[in-house]
């Protein structure tokens, strides 16, 4: 299979994601239908041009058109789904997803797919704080970072269409990692970060805060705004690995804690240059 802008591209699941997909395939001039829960959704990307086609309802025939298909659901969803639906792909549609754990997922979908399917998993590092279509933007693709996780049952076609696809959406940066490889250093990059934000915004109860913060706790609570159903899944479907996160991050807390106490200000400084020279490697490339 071969994309190109005659590819019929559905995407199952409008939400910031699938929205912010439909935007960016829309726009380079893609086919692109969709499937979702909620007719608002739908009538809102339509009135927008965001896709060509959608609908609320599992319909045969526009499954059975599409040749490439983009999961845009919670990972449970997702796994229900192919379970359910996977009857109504054509031979040789190949399908893929945005979740954001992998091994559990990619191992179940493989599983139970179809011979004549193929499911190559890709995780987009690029999402809100808000959800819902009405808040999805393919602007925030620009200079992200875009993941395939192939496994052996993977072909070497399907893994390098799938990094095409992050290159047409807008990404900067693909890599490819294992599905095992992804959910470690997901439980870091990601999962501890919204841990930390949320365990900020809940540490201290008092009254009237917002009135005197400054730009960096904004900054840094930014991701607290938080989907609960859907991060709650991702944490408990990864747990082993964000817990070893976790462990690792409250034993640093401990070890400032230590200097302060013992008034150690060259290893306060010491980790604070470690932290500034790190954190340079993070931001985004310019486009």
């Amino acid at each position: 299979m071969k994309l190109d802008k005659n590819t019929k591209i559905l995407i199952i699941g409008l939400g910031v994601i699938g929205g912010g997909y439909a935007s960016a395939l829309t726009e380079k001039g893609y086919n692109v239908s969709c499937i979702t829960k909620e007719q608002k959704d739908i009538d809102y990307a339509l009135e927008r041009g965001m896709i060509k086609h959608g609908t609320t309802k599992v319909d045969p025939e526009l499954i059975g058109e599409a040749e490439l298909v983009i999961f845009a659901l919670y990972p449970t969803v997702f796994i229900e789904w192919i379970e359910k639906y996977q009857r109504y792909f054509k031979p040789g549609t190949l399908i893929t997803d945005v979740t954001g754990v992998k091994e559990s997922v990619v191992g179940t979908v493989q599983s139970m797919l179809r011979d004549d399917v193929e499911f190559i998993p890709a995780h987009p590092m690029a999402g809100r704080e808000r959800s819902g279509v009405e808040y999805s933007d393919p602007q925030v693709f620009k200079g992200a970072n875009y993941i395939v996780t192939p496994t052996k049952k993977n072909t070497a076609e399907a893994i390098e269409l799938c990094k095409s696809l992050g290159e047409i959406l807008g990404f900067a940066r693909i890599s490819v990692l294992s599905p095992e490889e992804h959910d470690e250093m997901i439980a870091f990059l990601s999962q501890l970060t919204h841990c930390i934000a949320v365990a900020l915004m809940t540490c201290n109860e008092a009254e009237g805060l917002e009135k005197y913060t400054g730009d960096s706790f904004r900054d840094l609570t930014r991701i607290a705004k938080i989907n609960d159903a859907m991060w709650s899944e991702l944490f408990l479907m990864n747990k082993d690995a964000l817990i070893k996160e976790m462990d690792a991050f409250v034993g640093e807390v401990e070890k400032m804690k230590r200097m302060l106490i013992s008034g150690d200000r060259e290893g306060l400084r010491a980790l604070m240059q470690r932290s500034t020279e790190r954190r340079s490697l993070f931001d985004k490339p310019t486009v």
